[in-house]
């Protein structure tokens, strides 16, 4: 939390979230940084495996704008791309980062909504903290060749 995240950093993050892939070009999504203290120090109360927004200095709310033209059904993946592209980038700028899930929990979206004060027809996706790594860790290993079929089932 001492540390700050640099608006450059920020900016390369969201570049990245918006070169993901989207149904039609569509590009359904919105994107809410959260840098107040208070507010990041309530997102705990709202959302428990969200604790580490106590101690990092930022989070990125991937969200969807549905009052806009959205392809029914590939919004949830065009803003499942661009979470996954914020990952990414702040792991390559040597960041930590986590993916919490908001959406579609509905008591917790409207929890969100309700706080970040957003409009009924925009659904916050996921909320993903940004911060230094308090330690390095190898990635575990989930490769598993029973997940994988050739050509059928």
């Amino acid at each position: 939390m001492d540390k700050p995240v640099s608006e450059e950093q920020i900016e390369s993050i969201l570049r990245a979230a918006m070169a993901s892939p989207s149904a039609g070009n569509m590009q359904p999504w919105e994107f809410l940084v959260i840098r107040d203290r208070d507010i990041l120090d309530k997102v705990p109360e709202l959302h428990q495996y969200a604790k580490m927004t106590l101690e990092t200095p930022i989070a990125i709310v991937v969200c969807c704008d549905t009052s806009k033209k959205v392809r029914e059904g590939f919004w949830i993946q065009d803003c499942s791309a661009a979470s996954q592209n914020i990952l990414l980038a702040a792991h390559a700028l040597g960041l930590g980062a986590v993916w919490c899930g908001i959406y579609p929990n509905e008591g917790r979206t409207k929890a969100f909504q309700d706080l970040l004060e957003m409009p009924s027809d925009v659904f916050p996706i996921n909320i993903i903290p940004i911060g230094y790594p308090a330690e390095e860790k190898e990635p575990s290993d989930r490769y598993n060749e029973e997940k994988i079929h050739i050509n059928k089932w």
